[in-house]
């Protein structure tokens, strides 16, 4: 008999069944269903819970001053930018209070940030007693302030007494910290409360490597630090070409002033050596006046010291003085136009080591506030001084010039790496800080859990033919290559350079690469120094008296470096080929030219003029065939494919280029390889053709042997291989005895031209000389 199955079944499986009652296939569907549904709730159970695990994290930002608020302020409009992630508390308290310096909190309430409490809690004095005292008062009043929020993190700047009440009340109440620019060194008092600060941290975001590796040899787990740049680059560098900067500086400084006219001074106490710091604030007042130059001057910020600085500039009458604006305050995207476009930077302040280097802006650094710092080429430092008259002589040699660019602090993408991290934080870890001691690891890069970032280079080969351009990491591995046809002209060369490079910049990105500089190789004679091309190739046309650094450093923010072909290839040979931990060798290109470069004691030569190691125009004969230097008898003229080429097209119109027993019919235009592959099937005239070449080169390596004694050649390019054993043996016989052990290898790089303009900026990117 059949049945409908009872109600209850119905509402279970939702739906009517009909079964015999007592059929076991009926009972094994009704479990089935059963079983099936259960596991669906359960699933959505799960999902719900973890759902509601993952709440947003709550953040709190605390900012004290004008300063920190430009480093701050980019990672508060990341936060606020994801609400569904996050929740933004602001806490205002410091200087950013006090009318003598221009009450800032009103920038914050304008960038439209709720600020959730305003502290004041700065003791006026403006001596060292002010500023414990201050101290004091804000760890009276934080409490209160961090109960009533109640962060999951509080987000601290830098090395300010202020930040050091907030880092102390926040480790005191178990609020979990990130220290922004830890690890860094400066100099003054500053230094000891920053590492104090660091030590109270929970998480680091620091700007540089070095800073990186300083708060790993201080103990602090690397699992928890993120090289991350500095935030206020990610600002600076996407606002900096503003159409209206012009418009910006007049309105400061008046209708008449012009660009890199104009001169930006800021200098702040020295709390450990007051007196020394007032004394070259004077005199750096004195210069200023006799440099007769448009300048605007800010206010100290409130360490102590600052009220007998201001006492000084008064009494110089510098408020009243026709050449000077002084000023408390000027909003940070207007000050970036300010710094990018003066003639020069002067004073202590960190601006003037860290942005004005993303510039190429001159800065002159007074005093010893910022003597750790690491810093670019563009900073001259004046330590100490009796009068003004040095600092007189340092404006006369910065102010107006322009320097490479440099991205030592950042690259312009801190704030999203930052908010990657924060979604790493878990709130379920143990809150008790852990410190890693000693063996310190010296790793190049951070924590699998977190950002994997490769320092990198970007190489560009200006070929005849092709232009390319690639990422080039740390270990000499070619991350991503582009190439392009080369353009005949010059206009459209360099456009396509900086094409190229841009979307390089994009990807590297994208690819967890950090690139340091830009490294260019380049046919002809190059001023390595100045980044010029003197004089191009045959190949190469509308390429001499070319400034390469100043248009792509100032395209992409990066410091760049340029050299000839042949150098790149010796000190791609030297990072990464046969020439490691080889003091000194010689390498030769055996391509369509003959070239080279030359390692000596460990470092390239370039020579008075830069033609050091145009070892293609070495003179084997007197009475040789032209070369396209001009002369007669050169190696290139011999040796190179463009002269086995001729010799190949010689043989193949006399009807000689056969071999016996073969007709060697040719349907593609006739190259040194139709030679060197009659050569190999015995072809006699072929034969003597690359014997003769072959020796030529011997010789004239024989004679670079003789001058500067390498312990090593080495031969690249594409005819590298077949001329390995015959200049091997030419050196055997005819080198000097203590010559003719010499080895002759060949390369084993693929790409020499970009690994070479690579390790230029490899090698030099990390170099500062102070």
């Amino acid at each position: 008999m059949n049945t409908a199955v009872d109600s209850d079944s119905e509402d279970a499986v939702g739906c009517v069944v009909f079964y015999d009652l007592f059929s076991f296939d009926y009972w094994a569907q009704l479990y089935l269903i059963k079983e099936e549904r259960l596991r669906e709730r359960m699933e959505r159970e799960k999902v719900t819970e973890q759902n509601q695990c993952k709440r947003k994290l709550r953040v709190c930002v605390a900012t004290c001053n004008r300063a920190d608020y430009s480093k701050l302020a980019p990672i508060m409009f990341g936060i606020k930018s994801h609400p569904d992630e996050f929740e933004l508390e602001v806490v205002v308290l410091g200087s950013h209070l006090i009318d003598d310096y221009g009450n800032t909190f009103r920038m914050i309430e304008q960038d439209d940030f709720d600020i959730g409490s305003k502290l004041h809690t700065i003791v006026r004095g403006e001596d060292e007693a002010a500023m414990v005292e201050s101290v004091g008062l804000a760890l009276v009043k934080l409490p209160d302030v961090l109960q009533r929020l109640c962060p999951d993190l509080l987000i601290v700047h830098g090395d300010r007494f202020d930040a050091l009440a907030l880092a102390t009340a926040a480790a005191l109440m178990n609020i979990r910290i990130l220290h922004l620019e830890g690890g860094e060194v400066s100099g003054t008092i500053d230094d000891s409360i920053r590492h104090a600060i660091s030590k109270l941290a929970h998480y680091h975001a620091c700007c540089t490597r070095r800073a990186e590796k300083y708060l790993i040899a201080m103990c602090e787990d690397h699992s928890r630090i993120l090289l991350a740049g500095c935030p206020s680059y990610d600002k600076l560098l996407s606002t900096h070409h503003r159409e209206d900067y012009m418009d910006i500086i007049k309105s400061w400084l008046g209708d008449k002033v012009q660009e890199h006219d104009y001169i930006v001074a800021l200098q702040h106490p020295v709390t450990t050596d007051i007196q020394h710091s007032i004394k070259i604030y004077g005199l750096m007042l004195d210069a200023l006046i006799c440099f007769n130059k448009k300048t605007l001057i800010l206010f100290p910020n409130i360490d102590a010291g600052s009220k007998e600085m201001v006492r000084a500039m008064r009494k110089k009458g510098i408020e009243q003085h026709p050449n000077f604006r002084a000023v408390k305050h000027i909003p940070f995207e207007q000050f970036i136009q300010l710094v990018c476009h003066a003639g020069c930077m002067i004073g202590n302040s960190s601006c003037g080591v860290r942005e004005a280097g993303a510039f190429g802006t001159p800065v002159i650094n007074l005093g010893t506030r910022q003597t750790g710092r690491e810093t670019g080429e563009n900073v001259l430092h004046v330590r100490d001084a009796d009068t003004y008259n040095k600092i007189y002589h340092a404006l006369e040699l910065q102010f107006g010039k322009r320097y490479p660019c440099s991205k030592i602090y950042g690259d312009g993408n801190a704030v999203p790496r930052i908010l990657k991290f924060l979604r790493t934080i878990n709130l379920d870890e143990p809150l008790q800080k852990t410190f890693c001691f000693p063996p310190v690891k010296d790793s190049i890069s951070q924590d699998i859990d977190h950002i994997l970032e490769t320092q990198s280079a970007l190489s560009v080969d200006l070929g005849g033919t092709n232009l390319r351009v690639a990422i080039v990491c740390m270990m000499g591995k070619i991350v991503k290559k582009y190439t392009q046809p080369n353009p005949k002209t010059f206009e459209a060369r360099m456009q396509l350079i900086l094409k190229m490079c841009s979307e390089a910049m994009l990807d590297a990105v994208r690819l967890n690469c950090r690139i340091l500089g830009v490294g260019v190789s380049t046919g002809g004679r190059v001023n390595a120094q100045e980044g010029v091309v003197l004089h191009s190739t045959q190949l190469i046309q509308e390429w001499s008296s070319v400034d390469l650094r100043t248009p792509i450093s100032d395209a992409l923010h990066l410091p760049v470096w340029v050299d000839n072909d042949g150098n790149c290839a010796a000190l791609a040979e030297r990072k990464f080929g046969h020439g490691r931990g080889v003091e000194n060798f010689v390498t030769v290109i055996t391509g369509t030219g003959i070239g080279g470069g030359i390692i000596h004691n460990s470092e390239l030569v370039h020579g008075s003029t830069f033609c050091a190691a145009e070892l293609g125009h070495i003179m084997v004969s007197l009475d040789g065939p032209e070369c396209s230097c001009g002369s007669r008898g050169c190696i290139e003229a011999y040796a190179s494919g463009q002269a086995l080429q001729r010799e190949a097209k010689r043989l193949h119109d006399e009807d000689l280029l056969k071999v016996e027993g073969r007709d060697m019919k040719l349907l593609e235009p006739v190259t040194a390889a139709h030679l060197i592959n009659a050569a190999k099937l015995g072809n006699s005239k072929a034969e003597a053709a690359l014997n003769k070449a072959s020796t030529a080169l011997g010789v004239g390596i024989i004679n670079i042997l003789h001058i500067v004694n390498p312990s090593l050649v080495i031969l690249s390019g594409v005819l590298a291989s077949y001329y390995q054993a015959p200049v091997q043996q030419v050196i055997t016989e005819r080198a000097l005895f203590s010559a003719q052990s010499i080895k002759v290898l060949t390369s084993d790089l693929e790409e020499p031209a970009l690994l070479g303009a690579a390790s230029l900026v490899l090698d030099y990117a990390t170099r500062r000389t102070y």
